[in-house]
């Protein structure tokens, strides 16, 4: 299992927390991620999600630029990096 953190950026202030508020009930459709969480940062929205099969993060990071596109009007030249990827102990 991984622990995937992503930043995506370039999301206008007065869009990030209802935009962190969308995004984060796009995953809740999304059950293959786990845990998921999204907020905003006060300069970017910082997705967390759990699943056992992106060891690099980009099928989440993928979905992610889905969700925000989905979820905002004015997202800009942004972009999403990977923050960082933590491989969870198993049982």
């Amino acid at each position: 299992m991984y622990r995937i953190v992503l930043a995506g950026t370039g999301i206008p202030l007065h869009e990030g927390p209802l935009g962190a508020r969308c995004v984060g009930e796009e995953f809740a459709h999304r059950p293959w991620h786990k845990n998921v969480s999204c907020n905003w940062d006060g300069s970017r929205l910082i997705l967390q999600a759990d699943n056992d099969f992106d060891s690099d993060g980009l099928a989440l990071m993928d979905e992610f630029s889905d969700a925000i596109s989905a979820c905002l009007k004015d997202v800009g030249n942004g972009s999403i990096v990977v923050q960082s990827i933590t491989e969870l102990p198993t049982d």
